[in-house]
């Protein structure tokens, strides 16, 4: 049964794609010049690149993983020191692929331990934008991207889903967290001119309730962008909404899968109930969106921004998958000069052949996000996360149900206030959460190395 609210908006379309034609051609302009952003022709640059040939393509690839390991080499601390304590010479790569083994592998600890010192060492004369990690293996990190690498991710993301028909000209529609705060009228502002120049609107939500994902799929067909980004939790539960009140509907042709482990459940039941193709992507804060399925079933590597390897290991749940190698994704961006990571360990599992058309994975095991009872509403966990990083101080957290209240166990970050945590989670909650402060060797490791939910159950005398 169609809904309603589909067949009330005939102009829609129409108005989409004027509004499509004006951000793509005036307003996405005019706010890169005004940003003092380069996205545009990096965009173009790399859909040159990726048409080239793929022998060809990663001769260049493997020329600009060189290039950067010289760079690390001389200009970042923890290399410099790195290199000379094993006795490393970048200029080997040029003459033998091999002796990229010798580098070490990266892993989150050592960015944490670390800090600065995996930046350039003159970092401070450029424009800094950082990131945080998920914390999907442990507790997060913050990433460090000058304006250049920052432009590479953005023009990486428009040829991703340029390359599946969703153009500029094409509206999207981006789900995001709901805080009760309220913005200044100039943040409002410029958070509208924004999505404008993007052709972008925004969706916010707080709940898995009925009612909240009610005026969610309202809201899509009153707007009807051809792209909707989100977590697939997130449109798996909309999908099993609309399937249970309207049978299915139709409010947009694209969905892409970001932030967590796309199910093949999870997949069906999208595409069936919302009558959309369903794109899966992966992508991570240490580098940006590096794989993309631009052919079904299969997401390609972007081998000109980020260089993968596997990591072969026994202790992995992951089927074997003919002419593909299946292990840990290890990757080097190649595009991010202000924190070079090289032969960073993803703490992802996938299956990856080299073909002729370039690097593909053929299956990926990632993050997983729950669902949280709380005060008679159902929260997504990476909802609670987006809170607490809002709440600020806070390193890790997992939530242990325990028949009552749900615990909140947080990692703070050294020298946080507390109290003062204690107090805005009071203020968000009231007394729905107790708060219990650990360590990260408190945390519940579940799963191969160490991949856990956020959401645990008790452990100890009395536990199940």
């Amino acid at each position: 049964m169609a809904t309603r609210v589909a067949r009330s908006m005939p102009l829609r379309p129409i108005l989409n794609g004027l509004r499509g034609m004006v951000s793509a051609g005036v307003a996405y302009p005019i706010a890169e010049r005004w940003e003092g952003r380069s996205v545009s022709p990096k965009q173009r640059a790399f859909a040159r690149e990726m048409a080239t040939p793929f022998a060809a393509r990663r001769r260049r690839s493997w020329q600009a993983l060189t290039d950067l390991v010289r760079f690390a080499g001389s200009a970042v601390p923890y290399y410099r020191d790195l290199f000379a304590k094993i006795g490393f010479d970048p200029d080997k790569l040029a003459r033998d692929p091999q002796f990229f083994q010798d580098i070490p592998h990266l892993t989150k600890e050592t960015i944490r331990g670390e800090g600065h010192r995996l930046l350039r060492g003159d970092h401070a004369q450029f424009a800094q934008h950082r990131a945080k990690t998920g914390g999907s293996t442990g507790p997060s990190a913050h990433i460090y991207y000058d304006q250049e690498a920052a432009d590479w991710s953005s023009a990486v993301t428009r040829y991703a889903r340029a390359s599946i028909g969703n153009t500029h000209a094409r509206s999207e529609l981006h789900f995001a967290s709901k805080f009760p705060d309220k913005f200044p009228l100039r943040d409002r502002v410029r958070e509208h001119l924004k999505c404008f120049a993007m052709n972008r609107y925004n969706i916010f939500f707080s709940t898995f309730d009925a009612q909240e994902l009610e005026t969610i799929w309202r809201q899509a067909n009153r707007i009807r962008p051809h792209l909707v980004h989100a977590h697939p939790s997130t449109i798996h539960q909309l999908a099993l909404h609309v399937e249970e009140r309207y049978g299915r509907g139709h409010a947009f042709d694209i969905f892409e899968s970001s932030g967590e482990l796309l199910s093949p459940r999870q997949r069906q039941k999208i595409s069936q109930v919302l009558q959309c193709r369903v794109i899966d992507r992966y992508g991570l804060a240490e580098v940006g969106v590096v794989a993309y399925e631009t052919t079904p079933g299969r997401m390609l590597f972007f081998d000109p921004f980020g260089w993968p390897e596997i990591l072969a290991l026994d202790d992995h749940d992951l089927p074997a998958h003919a002419g593909a190698a299946t292990g840990e994704l290890v990757v080097t961006n190649l595009k991010n000069r202000m924190m070079p990571l090289i032969r960073y360990r993803t703490g992802d599992i996938a299956a990856m052949a080299e073909t002729s058309e370039g690097f593909v994975v053929r299956e990926l095991v990632g993050r997983v996000h729950d669902v949280l009872d709380l005060a008679g509403s159902k929260l997504p966990t990476h909802y609670v996360q987006d809170v607490l990083d809002r709440v600020g101080g806070i390193q890790e957290f997992q939530i242990e149900r325990n028949g009552g209240s749900p615990v909140f166990r947080l990692v703070p970050e050294q020298g946080a206030d507390c109290a003062g945590i204690l107090q805005r989670i009071s203020d968000w909650w009231g007394d729905s959460v107790r708060v219990e402060f650990i360590t990260p060797s408190d945390l519940k490791l579940q799963g191969w190395r160490s991949k856990f939910r956020h959401i645990v159950e008790p452990t100890g005398p009395g536990s199940p």
